[in-house]
């Protein structure tokens, strides 16, 4: 059992930049408590060359008190997205999940160790290092092929760090984005991005109250039907099944659509066909303006293939190509290794965004060099890193987009409140809604406004309700 005492806390961690301060809303770790749920999917969704049908949840309850004994449960979740933040050509499906699994039960029993005092976003500081270093003892003991990866780290501690700002928030008595001033989180954001931010601090990059509506962005998966000839027997549950279909049912404005990167001619017809059904059916329902995003997956080659199938798809179709917003990222996620991937003459064209490979300060700098404009924050990545990261992408004009790892219920109010408290953000991505729908059903009573959409807009005024806006 990991005990945390101060004395330990710091004794482990001699690197930390400076000791916690003391704050009469500082709240303490009393105990946490961890349960799973499993869900197979409505259909299956393809993204990086692997079709997916399936997801575990990790649920996490944090009881909190704060220096005055008043005691209150955190809750935060996530899906344990292992196809996505732990790829691997050795390793099947059930083994990298249960890694992920196993490293949850350390980060519970060193999260629940902790002892200090301090704000979520402190607290987060010092146990993070903690949590990777618990995933290299995961790799030892399952004797792993391939290691787990810190962003399969990042994940499986992402819904520990979301119950810690609800727990926050809730001690508080207020949505967790008024505890991010200066009142709350003494300490500028010097301490942790580096001299560059000294002085400023994190009130200044997120809005205490959410945006009152948010476009939807929806997910046309690499083997979605587009049209009705491309299906070749109907799910038949009463959802849309095709692109127009959708759009009709939730009056979108916003389509992601996913690519694989190893066929320039089925990338270039795929944006076409999608646009073309868009296009006929906006028609029909007198919307002037809509916007597509790519997302590749880290598929493309290198960079040259983006290029040329740009130029491809805007020579086929100006107005399809006027419609791209941004480029998520295009190429592999390991920007040490591919240096020569540089994004400057992409990034001309659209934004292109850096995504599986952002991890931390240093992959965003790299990213930077290497030509990125933007930055996809994630709440499966930690509410504290998404936030310190926002700080860092909006001080660089970064262009800035939330995504989604098709998380429902809780997850998804988590996702859409940071979406809608991030200045720059401009939409919300919510993919549950086509491929897991039945882990969203407890919550539409609760949240129509966020998972019942028809006008394209999610109502993200009403995240308005104490720590992360969810009612576990």
């Amino acid at each position: 059992m990991h005990n945390l005492s101060r004395r330990s806390f710091f004794t482990s961690l001699a690197f930390a930049p400076q000791v916690l301060r003391s704050n009469p809303l500082d709240m303490r770790i009393e105990a946490v408590e961890t349960s799973e749920e499993s869900y197979v999917y409505r259909t299956p969704i393809k993204f990086g060359g692997t079709v997916l049908d399936r997801v575990t949840l990790l649920n996490v309850k944090v009881r909190a008190r704060n220096r005055s004994g008043k005691q209150v449960t955190g809750f935060g979740s996530m899906p344990l997205g292992n196809i996505w933040s732990y790829p691997s050509k050795n390793l099947k499906y059930d083994q990298t999940l249960a890694a992920m699994q196993a490293l949850a039960e350390k980060i519970k029993t060193i999260t629940a160790g902790c002892q200090d005092y301090g704000h979520p976003i402190e607290l987060n500081h010092h146990l993070e290092p903690l949590w990777l270093k618990a995933a290299a003892e995961v790799d030892t003991e399952q004797k792993l092929i391939d290691p787990l990866p810190k962003l399969a780290a990042l994940v499986t501690a992402s819904p520990f760090d979301a119950a810690l700002h609800d727990a926050y928030g809730k001690l508080c008595g207020a949505s967790v984005y008024h505890c991010y001033t200066r009142q709350y989180l003494r300490e500028d954001l010097g301490r942790y991005l580096g001299d560059e931010f000294k002085g400023d601090h994190l009130e200044r990059y997120v809005l205490p109250d959410p945006k009152p509506s948010m476009p939807l962005y929806h997910l046309v998966g690499a083997v979605d039907p587009i049209l009705e000839s491309d299906i070749q027997k109907r799910v038949g549950d009463g959802l849309p099944e095709t692109l127009p279909e959708w759009i009709q049912y939730n009056g979108l404005t916003h389509l992601k659509i996913k690519l694989n990167g190893d066929n320039t001619a089925w990338d270039r017809d795929r944006i076409l066909a999608v646009d073309r059904a868009a296009s006929d059916t906006m028609a029909k329902r007198g919307t002037t303006q809509w916007f597509y995003s790519l997302d590749f997956n880290e598929k493309c080659p290198n960079v040259a293939y983006l290029l040329e199938m740009l130029r491809q798809v805007k020579e086929k179709s100006p107005a399809g190509f006027v419609r791209i917003q941004y480029i998520e990222q295009p190429t592999a996620r390991d920007l040490k290794a591919h240096r020569e991937n540089v994004m400057q003459e992409a990034a001309k064209l659209r934004p292109v965004v850096i995504d599986e490979s952002l991890t931390d300060l240093e992959s965003l700098r790299l990213a930077r060099e290497m030509g990125y404009t933007g930055a996809a924050l994630k709440a499966c990545k930690g509410q504290s890193q998404a936030l310190l990261m926002a700080a860092a992408a909006q001080k660089w004009k970064m262009f800035l987009c939330v995504q989604d790892l098709t998380c429902p219920g809780a997850s998804l109010i988590h996702s859409a409140g940071l979406a809608a408290h991030v200045p720059g953000v401009a939409a919300i991505e919510a993919n549950a809604r086509q491929y897991c729908p039945i882990a969203n059903k407890p919550w539409e009573a609760k949240f129509p406004g966020i998972f019942i959409v028809k006008d394209g807009r999610m109502k993200t005024g009403v995240l308005t309700g104490p720590g992360l806006g969810a009612v576990a």
